[in-house]
């Protein structure tokens, strides 16, 4: 079988992550606010949504499921690549990680109530 991702892909992803440690600035930004849950209930409907699209295509199971973990944290990625920009707040590990958390609790609850 052929990994959905080819490992270019892959490590273009984790270059991208770690390229953002030389962001033009990093936010100082709490652990809690509004901000937060924004991202991770963001992240979790744009999990869930990449996966419900994935498996609307036929795709099977594992597919899906990494459609729509990659597509919410792609996405996160993007907006704190564009926070870090010399006029944006800032990259923040911090929102990041919601994002990644959000997107776990959307497939695990798209999960749930297909399959």
């Amino acid at each position: 079988m052929t990994p959905f991702f080819p490992s270019s892909v892959r490590l273009s992803v984790i270059s991208l992550i770690f390229l953002c440690s030389g962001c033009t600035h990093f936010a100082n930004d709490p652990w809690t606010g509004k901000d937060k849950a924004e991202h991770f209930v963001g992240s979790a409907v744009l999990a869930a949504a990449g996966t419900a699209y994935a498996n609307n295509q036929g795709w099977n199971e594992a597919r899906s499921r990494s459609f729509g973990l990659l597509f919410s944290v792609g996405l996160g990625a993007t907006k704190e690549l564009y926070d870090s920009r010399a006029g944006g707040s800032g990259w923040s590990w911090k929102d990041f990680s919601w994002d990644i958390a959000g997107a776990a609790v959307g497939y695990s609850a798209y999960h749930l109530t297909h399959y």
